[in-house]
């Protein structure tokens, strides 16, 4: 059996605990490998999600402002300011 790496650490659930699960940058990396930037939030999200994202990965995603992103770490950025507000 093949570990999700968004659902590491033995985390068990159904659907309503997925957004609560611990979520890292470089987690939300592994489903925007390949991504073409730069690239706006819709085209990182349909990426996402085409690469088989969970729904705790795609909850923030979904999330990110409306503008284009030039590199990975501009997203990784946004995952970091929102992961600060949330806490």
């Amino acid at each position: 059996m093949t570990e999700d790496p968004a659902v590491r650490g033995g985390q068990k659930g159904g659907r309503a605990s997925l957004r609560s699960e611990k979520v890292s940058a470089a987690q939300i990396q592994v489903y925007l490998k390949g991504m073409d930037y730069p690239a706006t939030r819709q085209r990182i999200v349909d990426h996402a999600r085409a690469q088989g994202a969970p729904e705790n990965v795609m909850h923030y995603l979904e999330r990110l402002p409306e503008r284009e992103y030039g590199r990975p770490n501009h997203v990784e950025e946004e995952f970091g300011k929102m992961k600060l507000v949330s806490t």
